[in-house]
């Protein structure tokens, strides 16, 4: 959608048009899940993120001012609703937590429907079992494509906290995929290293 359409829809929104919020929903809906999806690691926890996400932006669009783009907003929902969520799971860690690797094929949901065609099996593991503040950088900056400063702004913190904590990301991912390619493969250490930040 192009963005003078969003901020044509996003106008109309706040005068209570709920067409116009549905469209907002349906050109935002993919990359919020998505986002949801890679966060929380779990596909019913990123639905539960997802409509919390859009019942806050629904309920917070007549204090929104474009300060920010629309997204950018949006994005910034998702994140504080997936944290949100996890520090809940985590208050109560002594319950069995699932962690089932999100089926992303698009055969049962339609929201589902995300390009990880190639994103390898240890990749995306490595991902997942990173914390929660790491891979958040990560996912915004390697699947949104975010700048640093934009990432900063999303999750509140430095430019330079998230340089940081995109290093040490990656250095754990490598690490963790390095670990276990050498398990099946000894040779597959000398170029795990190369392309995972572009495989993310």
């Amino acid at each position: 959608m192009p963005t003078a359409q969003i901020r044509a829809d996003v106008a109309a929104a706040q005068d209570g048009d709920e067409v116009a919020f549905a469209r907002l929903v349906d050109q935002t809906y993919s990359d919020v899940f998505l986002l949801a999806a890679r966060l929380t690691r779990n596909h019913d926890d990123a639905l539960d993120v997802v409509q919390e996400v859009y019942l806050r932006a629904y309920r917070g669009l007549i204090d929104y001012r474009g300060e920010a783009r629309f997204t950018t907003w949006l994005h910034r929902i998702t994140v504080n609703c997936a944290s949100t969520l996890l520090a809940r799971r985590q208050r109560h860690s002594h319950d069995p937590i699932q962690r089932d690797v999100i089926d992303l094929s698009g055969e049962y949901h339609p929201e589902r429907r995300v390009e990880e065609s190639e994103i390898s099996d240890d990749v995306r593991e490595a991902l997942e079992e990173l914390p929660s503040n790491l891979r958040a950088v990560l996912v915004l900056s390697d699947v949104f494509d975010l700048s640093h400063q934009k990432i900063g702004k999303q999750l509140g913190i430095s430019t330079t906290a998230v340089k940081v904590r995109l290093h040490r990301g990656r250095k754990r991912m490598r690490q963790a995929i390095q670990t276990k390619r050498q398990k099946t493969d000894p040779v597959a250490q000398l170029t795990t290293s190369q392309g995972v930040r572009h495989a993310v």
